[in-house]
């Protein structure tokens, strides 16, 4: 084990934060509860935006941007959705520093600045993407709007965690106008299944398909849909929403269109969004003690090659060999480097992309070079094998797909044993404390219920699965009658 990251079993909040820090993915920063996110995890988050961003243009979305500002009055427009944010929005009061006249060289607030209206830092921008709509839909002929923002936004969290919980994260927000309810219910459960095939299939990563409880569901909508996905310690985490927001922000900003028959209707809305959070979930859910472990389709380096020899004949034979081999590999559209920097030994290179996550290593020796042989390390087992130079490449390219879909099922094999029912309280809890994962129960449907549940377990219903079987049974807390089981989990 990596003496720089705390194990799992030690701490396992401590070695995700060990991971994120040691791997290069993101740093603490100068403010309070934001990260700077560092080129390599940039780079991971680049890789998962460009895929995203093609499958949602493939749906028929178009990217936009708007401000990162919204004027109060819009903000409070939709009352759930603003008494939702209320306790995390950042305000800007005031447009202007001045010089303090009793401490030279500090500045103070000129008071003389103060806005006529304050304006809330984006939490989500309805508010301001609807107040934008009503002058860009009139009639049927302008519907559907299918619009993508990628931004930033702020919610002011007490307690925060690079990547999952940070004042400030990078994510995507979808925003959609529709003429019919079908037409907006039916672009909500396509986007959740836009999510849930990336996160399967790029992040190596299953993920239960639900909605929301009335409780837990996004301030202004009338319906959520989510993923959620569970991580190495059993705890969930949900990985994606998908929001039908009914008429409300129409109704609240006054939008409406001339239907076919030239009578005023509101507007159907979605929304739907994943952030830099899904970086944690691809630590927590792979990762081992000796670094982070990447799925192939998303790594920003897929291949690393690492040379070990003597003297400068050795190094050009080795050289000449790697340079064909990055050609080769190249063509096939993996992502290699041939690390031939002398200032760090191969075993130091060995520990830094293993603890990077790099899911395949070459060295390549002199005599390996004699033999037409070269040793190849998977990341993810940890395997290595000495095999022919022959093929290299196409072996390569074979063995990421390999990985990509060993980590997937290592993933599954994992989720299905960790979904277990509950009949009673007791057993609920004996559960939740000593095996984790989604416990799968009954529930009589009410917020009392969910709440109680929650103050003395600190599990949610995470949520109620989509073509959920229905059978009859009692609430394990008050034995009232109840249709199906939902899922409850400790979260992140």
């Amino acid at each position: 084990m990596s003496k720089e990251i705390t194990s799992r079993e030690q701490d396992y909040s401590q070695w995700y934060n060990d991971i994120v820090v040691k791997a290069d993915l993101a740093d603490h920063s100068a403010v309070r509860g934001c990260m700077v996110i560092k080129p390599y995890g940039f780079a991971l988050w680049e890789n998962m935006r460009d895929v995203l961003d093609r499958m949602f243009k493939d749906t028929g979305h178009v990217n936009a941007y708007f401000p990162l500002f919204v004027p109060k009055s819009l903000f409070e427009a939709e009352e759930k959705n603003a008494e939702g944010f209320a306790k995390e929005c950042a305000i800007v009061t005031h447009y202007r520093l001045k010089t303090d006249p009793d401490n030279k060289g500090k500045l103070i607030v000129d008071p003389e600045a103060k806005l006529e209206e304050e304006l809330v830092v984006r939490p989500t921008s309805e508010a301001i993407i609807w107040s934008t709509y009503k002058g860009w839909i009139q009639s049927h002929r302008d519907l559907p709007i299918l619009v993508n923002q990628w931004a930033n936004v702020v919610r002011w969290e007490m307690r925060t965690r690079l990547f999952l919980r940070t004042a400030e994260f990078l994510w995507q927000e979808g925003h959609t106008a529709h003429a019919t309810k079908d037409e907006a219910i039916e672009e909500t459960r396509q986007m959740l299944k836009v999510y849930s095939t990336f996160v399967e299939e790029y992040m190596a990563l299953p993920v239960i398909r639900g909605v929301k409880t009335p409780g837990e569901r996004f301030a202004g909508a009338e319906d959520t849909y989510c993923i959620e996905a569970l991580m190495q310690d059993g705890k969930a985490l949900q990985a994606g929403t998908s929001h039908f927001l009914g008429q409300n922000f129409a109704k609240a900003f006054d939008v409406k269109f001339a239907n076919r028959e030239n009578q005023l209707e509101y507007v159907w809305a979605t929304s739907w969004g994943v952030s830099t959070r899904l970086i944690g979930a691809l630590v927590m859910a792979h990762s081992d003690d000796e670094g982070l472990v990447l799925p192939p389709r998303l790594a920003p380096l897929q291949v690393v090659i690492v040379p070990i020899y003597k003297g400068d004949e050795q190094k050009a034979l080795i050289d000449a060999k790697a340079d064909e081999i990055v050609a080769d590999l190249k063509r096939l559209g993996v992502r290699v480097k041939y690390d031939n920097n002398d200032n760090n030994r191969p075993g130091w290179k060995f520990a830094e992309y293993e603890k990077k996550g790099v899911p395949v290593r070459l060295a390549l020796g002199a005599r390996d070079l004699e033999k037409n042989m070269v040793e190849i390390a998977r990341r993810d087992t940890r395997e290595k094998q000495t095999i022919s130079l022959e093929g290299i490449a196409q072996h390569v390219d074979s063995l990421l797909l390999d990985i990509q879909h060993a980590m997937f099922r290592k993933a599954k094999a994992y989720q299905e044993e960790h979904i277990t029912p509950a009949n009673s309280m007791e057993e609920f809890v004996k559960l939740l404390d000593e095996k984790g994962g989604f416990i799968a129960a009954h529930w009589d449907g009410t917020d009392e219920t969910e709440q109680a549940i929650k103050e003395k377990t600190k599990a949610t219903i995470r949520c109620i699965p989509l073509d959920n079987p229905q059978e009859e049974g009692v609430c394990i807390l008050t034995g009232k009658p109840s249709t199906q089981r939902v899922l409850f989990a400790r979260a992140y």
